[in-house]
């Protein structure tokens, strides 16, 4: 008991550090450029501290149970042997865990008041969905072949620039923040833990290289999906009927307060989200693979954990970072000083890809499967780096008026010719890692930045230009890790040579 309390209060310490960068930014802006003290300052402290228990109960809940259940699974399916029954339990765990995705729900959404329904948010979140789940299966099957994700990868980002030039302009954006919105925080650990589970259980596969890149594929493919979605929609829809509604962006406020019954159907809520995942887990277990689960109670109390932080986490937000974050984001989009809103969208990029969880998750892993050659800390900074680069980068895209579609084209053809030069180790890593930034924390905030700038500048267009912010946060990412992947291979070359 003692030896729990004492990791837990490690777990907390280490939740506190990773949310200071979202604090120091916050107060800052608030300071020094808004000039005024937020009214809730006492809530806002409440909430932040609710989010560090949230988080600290999260990580716990992952190492008990949803990373031993994942990988358990995969090592139980490679040992059945029976293809069909892998391929469709991964369909089944993108299908089912993508259409509970609040960050999709509140897209989809956003997406149907905008476009004044031409967009339908039930086929959208569909659409998306299926994307999931035909990606985390061609993942998969590219596992057990033993294919390098890099063709997979390059061959789907080649088709989304096709595609790209045959969409309707107001629906690429959604598209490409489609794509950053799909992986969950719980779906992320889950999806991992097959990934690895699966490469170690076959002979001749890394877990290093073959394990990781579901999440890339479940990026990739709702990007593609979506904008043939729209080519159906516009092409048979009537686009005139496609609306700059001016009061969407206020929709991403949360209310401020809580009582007891928000909170109550709120964890509601989130067992609603996890249920779908657990469901399609115990199932295949027991109906399929027809063994019971190793260490069951201790991976129940990992899954009631990773509940309990989840809402925590969520509350917490709500409470204290996302109302003081998007009154900053609206102050700063009536200022009229560009360079102020370019630093606020670094800086926020930044800390809040700092405090996700599923990257948080996905650097443990990391760092564990390289055996240490890849520290968990560096790579969430270069990982936060991208992030602050892609967003900063996106709100200079808003501004200025350019189409979007010619930085992402700019985007993934560095990223193709980057994986031509970038270690084998890294690629995967750095694909899953435009996937796993936008998340619980970021998706909000930046929503609430891209939607306000695109109501205050004359002459943008909310569903055009409003859109996309979420797509840079996913590709810069993948720019700065295999870049990071390049440097520390040139330093290992340069090491080697010096001693030999």
């Amino acid at each position: 008991m003692n030896e729990s309390i004492k990791i837990f209060l490690e777990d907390l310490k280490n939740s506190f550090k990773d949310l200071l960068p979202i604090i120091i930014v916050v107060a800052f802006f608030q300071t020094f450029i808004i000039q005024a003290m937020p009214e809730n300052l006492l809530s806002i402290t409440i909430g932040l501290t609710i989010v560090a228990i949230g988080l600290a109960l999260f990580i716990r809940g992952l190492e008990l149970g949803i990373f031993p259940i994942g990988e358990n699974l995969a090592v139980d399916f490679a040992k059945k042997g029976s293809v069909f029954w892998l391929l469709l339990f991964a369909f089944t765990i993108g299908f089912s865990t993508t259409v509970a995705e609040p960050a999709l729900i509140a897209i989809a959404q956003k997406a149907a008041v905008i476009s004044g329904g031409l967009v339908d948010a039930f086929w959208l979140r569909m659409t998306v969905a299926l994307s999931v789940g035909f990606a985390i299966t061609l993942g998969t099957l590219r596992i057990l072949l033993g294919h390098p994700i890099q063709y997979y990868i390059i061959a789907g980002y080649i088709l989304v620039v096709v595609v790209t030039f045959f969409a309707p302009k107001e629906i690429i954006g959604l598209a490409y923040d489609s794509g950053g919105v799909t992986t969950s925080t719980v779906t992320v650990p889950l999806v991992a833990a097959l990934g690895i589970g699966l490469s170690s259980s076959i002979k001749g596969r890394n877990p290093a290289i073959d394990g990781f890149g579901l999440i890339a594929f479940a990026s990739l493919t709702p990007m593609i999906f979506v904008q043939v979605y729209g080519i159906i929609v516009y092409s048979f829809g009537d686009a005139s009927t496609v609306l700059n509604t001016l009061t969407v962006a206020q929709e991403v406020v949360k209310e401020e307060g809580f009582s007891l019954k928000e909170i109550f159907f709120g964890f509601l809520g989130v067992i609603k989200d996890v249920a779908p995942i657990l469901i399609v887990i115990f199932f295949f277990q027991y109906a399929i693979i027809k063994k019971s689960v190793p260490y069951l109670p201790k991976i129940i109390v990992g899954i009631v954990m990773v509940i309990l932080g989840l809402d925590a986490f969520i509350v917490g937000l709500e409470m204290g970072l996302f109302p003081i974050g998007e009154s900053i984001a609206f102050a700063l989009t009536s200022m009229g000083n560009n360079g102020l809103i370019y630093l606020f969208a670094f800086l926020i990029g930044f800390s809040t890809t700092m405090a996700e969880p599923a990257l948080l998750a996905i650097a443990i892993k990391a760092e564990e499967i390289s055996e240490g050659n890849i520290k968990q800390n560096v790579l969430r900074f270069v990982v936060a780096l991208g992030v602050a680069i892609g967003i900063a980068l996106g709100a200079y895209r808003l501004v200025s008026g350019d189409q979007i579609h010619y930085y992402i084209i700019a985007g993934y053809s560095i990223v193709i010719l980057l994986t031509y030069f970038a270690p084998k180790y890294i690629i995967p890593i750095a694909y899953d890692s435009g996937g796993v930034t936008t998340s619980t924390v970021t998706v909000p905030l930046v929503a609430a930045l891209g939607l306000g700038l695109a109501q205050n500048i004359e002459g943008r267009d909310p569903l055009i230009d409003g859109f996309g912010l979420i797509a840079f946060a996913s590709l810069f990412p993948m720019l700065t890790v295999m870049g990071y992947g390049i440097y520390g291979d040139y330093k290992k070359r340069q090491l080697n040579k010096e001693t030999a």
